[in-house]
């Protein structure tokens, strides 16, 4: 009995000294924790980084991994993520995977940006040349036109605020500036094997497993402090995109926030024109919000929304007032400035696509064309109305008419004259004139007869 008080005195004593030793301390293997950028960066990653980055410091992780996967994105997100990853008091090491995987523009910018940079097999880095194409739009106060010198002037700026800026995130971590400067200018692109030799990136590695070996033992220097990767048992925790993010992603997309605007301007415009339709104005609520969100995660020009409003305006005054297509034309082409400059995407993405704009300005101004057409037809027609509008109309005769009778026209009963003979009740009948309150018509299956060629008047004489 003497022995099992011992054994619990010390098995409690041994709790009380595990429940006060701090909780990083208690644990068996350090933590790693993995992060996913497989799209396009935008806002919703941006925020995603910026959570990573902070459990990752609050969990008190050895590491933080981002496996990157991306062609490029916003240049307004791409530089808070870098911002957030240089500030992060944790080491962070970008991996650029799967097998097949690419950092790409903006990609090639986070991964210079890491303290550590890794890529597995089968993956390639750089083509991270200025885009203004599609919704850039460096100098809000500037508009020159393409190949003038103002905008040469402007690609320039933009070219060598990039570079300046590859650079600077490569010297801080010793990696080779000069290739990266070339990726920016030149659009240079390597494979893994290369981009090791070239001193792009620090390691290949073959799988998350693999990187964990490789990593174990290295030191990291940032903020002051030194870091020791303790890595090669470490356990890996993930952090994923929550299905709300992903949906704010799916709708962030700039074709798809723009497909919705236009969807919204058109549904609602429709409804409010023909308020007895509930379902346009239902489905353009829906567009409405859903493009507002998109759009709130997107860095908009306010100019290109403008634009595109003015340009459905000018679309319906035009199908009012008589200006022959003037209105119309000058819709087309704010509609197509407005689509380009709607999304400021800065100079590593861009904006929507341009077929997509040049497909929806066909078809919204073909479809107002050819309504306007209608419209100005209609316009040209002589005015009828009154007793004179219902020549030409056919009837059916309700009395015989010998010559005399009655035929229901129009919706109402007449007293009508046959010029082509007797017509028996039922036949149908063709208002050729009218006389007073006295209908003058010629029977219809007679209508192609010698005798129906006769000129009406002459056959009522």
């Amino acid at each position: 009995m003497g022995t099992v008080r011992v054994g619990r005195v010390v098995a409690a004593f041994a709790l009380a000294a595990f429940l006060l030793v701090p909780a990083p301390a208690r644990a068996a293997h350090p933590v790693v924790l993995v992060a996913t950028l497989d799209g396009v960066i935008n806002p919703i990653t941006d925020s995603y980084v910026q959570r990573a980055v902070d459990r990752a410091v609050r969990e008190g992780n050895t590491a933080l991994i981002i496996a990157l996967d991306t062609p490029g994105g916003l240049d307004t997100s791409m530089r808070h993520i870098i911002k957030t990853m240089l500030a992060a008091p944790v080491p962070v090491v970008v991996y650029v995977s799967p097998s097949g995987a690419r950092a790409a523009s903006a990609g090639l910018f986070i991964t210079e940006a890491a303290d550590v940079a890794a890529m597995a097999p089968g993956t390639n880095i750089g083509s991270a040349h200025p885009v203004s194409i599609g919704g850039a739009n460096p100098a809000p106060n500037a508009s020159p036109s393409p190949g003038s010198a103002g905008a040469d002037i402007m690609t320039q700026k933009i070219e060598n605020d990039a570079a300046a800026y590859i650079r600077s995130l490569a010297a801080i971590h010793h990696r080779n500036a000069d290739w990266a400067e070339k990726a920016v200018r030149q659009s240079a692109n390597v494979p893994v094997d290369e981009a090791v030799q070239l001193n792009v990136v620090d390691l290949e590695s073959r799988d998350l497993s693999s990187l964990l070996e490789d990593l174990d033992g290295r030191q990291v220097e940032k903020g002051g402090q030194t870091y020791a990767l303790r890595t090669a048992n470490a356990a890996i925790e993930r952090i994923e995109l929550s299905e709300f993010d992903r949906l704010l992603e799916a709708v962030s997309d700039p074709d798809v926030a723009y497909l919705l605007l236009l969807l919204a301007i058109i549904a609602i415009g429709f409804w409010v024109t023909h308020p007895g339709f509930f379902l346009p104005g239902v489905v353009g609520v829906i567009a409405g919000i859903l493009a507002g969100v998109a759009l709130f995660n997107l860095p908009i020009n306010t100019a290109g929304v403008v634009l595109i409003l003015l340009a459905m305006a000018m679309f319906v005054i035009d199908l009012k007032a008589p200006t022959h297509g003037v209105l119309t034309t000058g819709g087309v082409v704010a509609m197509a400035l407005g689509s380009l400059l709607l999304i400021d995407t800065g100079f590593l993405s861009e904006g929507v696509n341009i077929f997509l704009i040049l497909v929806t300005v066909v078809l919204l101004g073909g479809s107002f064309g050819f309504v306007l057409r209608k419209v100005l037809e209609a316009r040209r027609r002589p005015f009828a109305a009154g007793e004179e509008s219902i020549v030409g109309k056919v009837g059916t005769v309700r009395e015989p008419l010998r010559p005399d009778g009655l035929v229901f026209v129009d919706g109402a009963l007449w007293q009508a004259t046959s010029v082509s003979g007797p017509i028996e009740a039922g036949s149908q009948v063709r208002v050729v004139g009218i006389d007073g309150l006295r209908l003058r018509v010629n029977s219809v299956s007679a209508e192609s007869t010698p005798s129906s060629r006769t000129p009406p008047r002459a056959a009522s004489q």
